[in-house]
């Protein structure tokens, strides 16, 4: 009898813990994952395209001695405000081919995952092109953009060499082939619709880029 009063326990603690380990499987299938925040998930991808950007620029050589604006043509990050009627900002990155100072969709690097265009037109409207990503208060709440080294009249831009070194904006001079370069470390700081915010650092000396 005492006998079997054990099998029975033993077999119970079997069933129990059998019963417990299909309860964790099929919690850790079913219960949602811990999803990253937006706000973490924009400055995170911002700091990939960054990364990309500053790679396209030392394997994509601009330098041309029949053009004295070859500069221009460098690879840049620029923030841009949406049209009035629909608000916000975005980004886009892309070399300027006829330096016109209005890149297309055409200029733009591509985001090497999705093989989307990394840019937006004013009007801030997604289509199956372009990155979702660039569109930083429609898609993921960010109001406000302060770069410390914004030496332009815009929201900023940071361009890179093929030199390793980065820009702070592009000159319009004949042969100004250094004007405008990072001296100090630049911070660019962004705001979330709750008020939070976040940083990306851009070091002068190594163009090395963190999040804050």
């Amino acid at each position: 009898m005492c006998i079997k009063s054990k099998n029975k326990k033993a077999f119970f603690l079997i069933e129990l813990i059998f019963v417990i380990l299909l309860i964790s499987f099929f919690s850790y299938i079913i219960l949602p994952k811990k999803i990253e925040p937006e706000f973490d998930t924009a400055i995170n991808r911002l700091i990939i395209y960054l990364n990309q950007t500053k790679l396209q620029a030392l394997i994509d050589d601009k330098f041309s001695t029949s053009n004295p604006l070859w500069h221009k043509q460098r690879w840049t990050l620029k923030f841009f405000r949406c049209r009035k009627s629909v608000g916000g900002i975005y980004y886009s990155i892309y070399s300027d081919k006829n330096m016109s100072g209005h890149p297309g969709s055409d200029d733009s690097l591509k985001d090497p995952l999705t093989k989307k265009n990394i840019y937006s037109s004013n009007s801030c409207q997604e289509n199956s092109s372009n990155s979702q990503y660039v569109l930083l208060t429609k898609k993921f709440g960010i109001q406000s953009i302060n770069m410390s080294c914004n030496d332009t009249s815009s929201l900023g831009q940071i361009s890179f060499g093929n030199d390793g070194n980065v820009y702070t904006r592009l000159s319009n001079i004949d042969n100004d082939n250094y004007a405008y370069l990072l001296e100090n470390d630049c911070l660019i700081e962004f705001k979330s619709k709750n008020k939070q915010t976040k940083s990306i650092k851009i070091y002068a000396k190594t163009g090395f880029i963190e999040k804050q």
